[in-house]
């Protein structure tokens, strides 16, 4: 087994087994006694229906890992991704299309393979808790309407890149790079417009005096803002969110309508005002100047390892290839991927803690967020006493039992 072989093979029993290892932890910090702070907003009945489905999801979790292992192995060993490559040649396309029908092929098997995983978890498990709303029908139209993104959207992207790499040289990295930026902002600009509104309704939030009120306070922060829309997402889930998007005119603030039948006129105040806390402490901008940074990064260091036959010859490939190199490239860097995300979830904790603040701070009104955040916990379900290692390793929020304390400490 070659060095390449070596490192992809170490990255994925490792990071499987960290995940295992972790989530074990998780379900042993589960505490039958309910935290002081949730006295009144949790009974018995509730607290424990919140602690068997953080075990439910935990061990689907799992048990999808181990297949997704298992399916990945069996089918590198038995020279799959060769076999797809020469039956894709076969047909004597150009190289781009046929990077375009290699991705597409094994983007394909991997959903349907996932897909009894996604109809379980869907219909059983969160119909089984009470969240789940989503109907046959509208489970197959996202299903379609993903696919159809990715066919106007992605495949484009993926072709334009497929031949910069393969036909502009030495300078394919920095120009690809180029393209693939543009892209970003493109989608971030058209994103709450055009893509968003073909999965859910954003309807103008009808409640008069709750937008009054939002508006006020938006004036009171200088936030300049088109609208504030209500989002149908009662459609797929009981499960409430709310979210800032865009930039420039295009921004919009977002309620779930599940969030506001569940929170008061103040509690609302204060959770649109954390979004809004992300955006003055320019949370979005940093997110997106450190996504070009690492773009550019990839994009060089692919460069290098595209040309390395032994990468291909780890996959047992009998034909390197530019679209082959960027999967096996993706396996290889896995490791510092994963690193990589780790830091980026303590970066974003901390930039949680900062629209918290910046709530508490400009509403004057701690108490309406930490009312919130309770509500949203348990309507969600949350695990209230998540282990500090999995906290660590997969939590781009910080426990709420954790941004209860730092709101009282203001």
């Amino acid at each position: 087994m070659n060095p390449y072989a070596q490192i992809i093979l170490f990255a994925l029993l490792l990071e499987f087994a960290l995940d295992l290892v972790v989530s074990i932890l998780n379900l042993k910090s589960l505490r039958t006694t309910l935290p002081v702070e949730f006295e009144g907003i949790y009974d018995n009945a509730e607290y424990e229906k919140s602690q068997n489905y953080t075990r439910e999801i935990t061990r689907f979790g799992m048990v999808t890992g181990l297949f997704d292992l298992a399916v990945i192995l069996i089918f590198w060993f038995s020279s799959g991704f060769d076999l797809v490559d020469q039956w894709i040649r076969a047909f004597g396309f150009h190289p781009t299309l046929n990077g375009l029908l290699f991705m597409g092929s094994l983007i394909s098997m991997k959903a349907i393979l996932n897909l009894p995983f996604t109809i379980y978890s869907t219909f059983h498990i969160e119909s089984k808790y009470g969240f789940n709303r989503t109907r046959i029908s509208t489970f197959v139209g996202d299903r379609i309407k993903g696919i159809s993104l990715f066919v106007i959207l992605g495949a484009p992207l993926l072709w334009a890149i497929l031949w910069i790499l393969g036909f502009l040289g030495s300078s394919a990295w920095l120009i690809g790079w180029t393209v693939t930026i543009l892209f970003m902002l493109t989608i971030q600009f058209i994103a709450p417009t055009w893509i968003m509104p073909l999965f859910n309704k954003f309807l103008p939030l009808q409640n008069s005096e709750l937008k009054a009120a939002i508006l006020n306070y938006a004036r009171s922060v200088s936030f300049s803002i088109q609208d504030i829309f209500m989002i149908d997402g009662s459609k797929r889930s009981t499960k409430a969110n709310a979210f800032f998007a865009g930039f420039g005119k295009n921004k919009r603030i977002a309620l779930f309508d599940t969030l506001i039948a569940q929170q008061t006129n103040e509690e609302l105040i204060a959770v649109v005002a954390h979004e809004v806390g992300h955006y003055k402490r320019r949370h979005l901008v940093k997110g997106l100047v450190i996504s070009i940074i690492h773009t550019g990064v990839v994009f060089y260091l692919m460069s290098y390892f595209l040309s390395q036959q032994a990468l291909y010859d780890a996959f047992y490939m009998q034909h390197p290839s530019i679209y082959a190199g960027l999967l096996f490239f993706g396996m290889l860097i896995s490791p510092i991927e994963s690193l990589l995300g780790i830091g980026l979830h303590a970066l974003s904790r901390k930039h949680e803690y900062e629209a918290d603040r910046y709530s508490a701070e400009t509403t004057k009104n701690p108490a309406a967020l930490i009312s919130a955040l309770k509500k949203l916990s348990k309507n969600n379900l949350s695990n209230l006493t998540p282990h500090p290692w999995h906290v660590f390793l997969n939590y781009s929020h910080p426990p709420l039992m954790a941004r209860i304390r730092a709101l009282n400490n203001l």
